[in-house]
């Protein structure tokens, strides 16, 4: 394909899904992992001054989900249907919602207030996202995927979440509904992604 670099920090956070949808892709690209002491003498190479962006083709463009957008259309990771693409997109937009709550619960700075939003994000907030998806995974039937018969970036943009989730509490999968623990190992195993999430830097999320 044409030249790729997808440039972020060395985290896994909001950019990871780009990574897991190149990988499960089967796409070769630059993956390049900027520390914090990089960022500020990178900043003026990224677009709207943010990460993660991507160079394709020579040229920079930003914005987490549209480059997830862009790539999962080009290598096939969307839906098959107009219909489909709109349930890709509702679960792609409510892993961002639940991704919200769980850094606001990890970015408090106050120790109490912090205790107290990780009590409710495990105690409800999870329940109720991830209720969510498991009634999505159950009304898609048998597949074992948010969409269609096959994998898109709404399964890849879950299993990111269920990551942050279990860097927040180790023993998170245990409240996983067992259609979304199913999600989770299906996921891990596609060829690509397997050999990516084996091999991926071992870093905070």
């Amino acid at each position: 394909m044409a030249d790729l670099k997808f440039v972020y920090f060395n985290l896994q956070a909001r950019g990871e899904p780009v990574r897991l949808i190149l990988a499960a892709a089967g796409q070769k690209y630059k993956d390049v992992r900027l520390s914090f002491l990089d960022w500020p003498k990178e900043m003026s190479k990224a677009p709207y001054g943010q990460l993660p962006y991507a160079v394709y083709n020579g040229k920079p463009y930003g914005q987490t989900v549209a480059l997830a957008n862009f790539f999962a259309r080009k290598f096939g990771l969307y839906g098959k249907t107009d219909v489909q693409n709109l349930r890709v997109d509702e679960a792609v937009a409510l892993s961002g919602d639940f991704i919200n709550i769980i850094y606001n619960a990890k970015s408090a700075k106050d120790d109490l207030k912090k205790e107290e939003l990780n009590t409710k994000l495990f105690e409800v907030d999870a329940p109720k996202f991830l209720g969510y998806f498991q009634t999505m995974l159950k009304e898609n039937g048998d597949t074992g995927y948010l969409v269609g018969d096959s994998l898109t970036q709404a399964d890849l943009f879950l299993y990111n979440v269920l990551d942050a989730l279990i860097f927040e509490k180790s023993d998170a999968a245990s409240i996983f509904p067992p259609e979304i623990a199913k999600l989770r190992e299906q996921v891990e195993n596609l060829p690509g992604l397997k050999e990516y999430i084996a091999s991926r830097p071992k870093v905070k999320f």
